[in-house]
């Protein structure tokens, strides 16, 4: 028996960091949307107590490091299931991108092996799993729009964004999200209005939403990675309405209503980036079925 799970990737349109915790951890808010780029997770029932991953890309690991493997791990733990199952992932999300693919990986694994081991979660369930997994992989089971809170795992759902077009540009370049936080100085940022933000996406208004992004991991990463600076610089110059990197970068993104422009946009990073891609936002919640 198999099963394909589609999973989306997400983008920041706000991001917060508001003190360091006594675990470790960040206290952070942030709203999250998902759009349509998405990994395809086939599941496939094993007679065998075992797991196996597999990915044709040579940076997804095939271990315990992989997020879908520790997802089927939890479950086969908490529910005490027997049998196996061998999680094929198709990756079309940049890897290390800031866009939550190995979250959204977990998540569906999550989701596809609750229908296909019959354990009868709901989301909420499923998503406080995610939690022990990782910080996105609570909003990925949902997807959809939403605030987080906490370590990201404090979830409250939003209406969807008004309609764009999103330009994605990830330089080849990689960022570590635990150097990013440690470089964060807590003191001296410039906190985004993450109030204004809501009300722009509850009222559909295009120009609210695109004058309230803000992420404060930006200023860090882009000093130690001007190549993410430059993308950016180059984004806003072809012509796109609001422009932002997703999480700790690298990966930038735009947002643009019109057709023309974002050919244009699309094309003239062709020049700069090798991965770039023009995608739908998503913003609806997922389900079970």
């Amino acid at each position: 028996m198999k099963l394909l799970v589609k999973a989306p990737a997400k983008i920041n349109l706000s991001l917060d960091v508001l003190h360091k915790r006594p675990d470790g951890y960040h206290e952070v808010e942030m709203i999250m949307t998902t759009i349509d780029l998405a990994d395809r997770v086939e599941l496939c029932l094993l007679d065998e107590n075992k797991i196996d991953i597999f990915s044709h890309n040579r940076f997804v690991p095939d271990d315990h490091r992989n997020l879908a493997y520790q997802a089927a791990q939890l479950l086969k733990e908490r529910y005490q299931i027997k049998k196996g199952v061998s999680i094929a992932i198709e990756k079309n999300i940049p890897v290390a991108a800031g866009l939550a693919g190995g979250s959204s990986d977990a998540a569906a694994t999550l989701r596809g092996l609750n229908k296909l081991w019959n354990i009868g979660l709901s989301l909420d369930e499923l998503a406080d799993l995610g939690a022990e997994i990782g910080s996105d992989v609570s909003f990925c089971v949902y997807g959809g729009t939403a605030l987080a809170k906490g370590r990201g795992e404090k979830i409250t759902e939003l209406s969807s964004p008004p309609t764009s077009w999103i330009i994605l540009a990830k330089p080849f370049v990689g960022v570590s999200t635990a150097e990013v936080y440690r470089r964060l100085d807590l003191n001296s940022m410039k906190h985004p209005n993450l109030q204004q933000m809501i009300n722009g996406i509850e009222c559909k208004d295009y120009h609210k939403v695109c004058e309230n992004v803000g992420n404060v991991l930006e200023e860090v990463t882009l000093k130690l990675h001007p190549e993410v600076a430059l993308i950016k610089d180059q984004m806003k110059r072809f012509g796109a309405d609001a422009v932002l990197m997703s999480g700790s970068g690298p990966t930038v993104f735009g947002l643009v209503q019109h057709d023309s422009r974002m050919h244009r946009i699309y094309n003239g990073l062709r020049g700069f980036c090798d991965q770039v891609y023009a995608v739908r936002l998503l913003g609806e919640r997922l389900s079970l079925d």
